[in-house]
C-alpha cells in the first residue's frame, strides 16, 4: 500500500478544521498540503500553504475563502 493519502482522506482532514485550536487546525491543513504535494498537486499545495498563512495572520475572510477553494478543488480530484 502507498503512503499517498486518498482524496477522501484529504477531504476528511480538511473538513475536520471546523473545531480545535489554531495550531491543531493549521497542522491539519499542513497535512493536507503534504498530501497534495505527494499527489503532485503543487498548485493546490500552495493554496493550502496560503490558507495556513491566512489562518496564522487572523485573516478570517481569506481563510474561509481558501478552505472553500481547497474543498472544491480536492473534491474534483476524484
Amino acid at each position: 500500500m502507498s503512503d499517498t493519502p486518498s482524496v477522501d482522506v484529504l477531504l476528511a482532514t480538511l473538513n475536520a478544521t471546523d473545531v480545535g485550536s489554531l495550531d491543531s487546525i493549521a497542522e491539519k491543513v499542513q497535512q493536507v498540503q503534504r498530501g497534495l504535494e505527494s499527489l503532485g498537486e503543487a498548485e493546490l499545495a500552495g493554496a493550502a500553504a496560503g490558507a495556513v498563512s491566512a489562518l496564522r495572520r487572523g485573516d478570517v475572510a481569506e481563510w474561509t475563502r481558501a478552505r472553500a477553494f481547497l474543498q472544491s478543488k480536492i473534491g474534483h480530484l476524484r
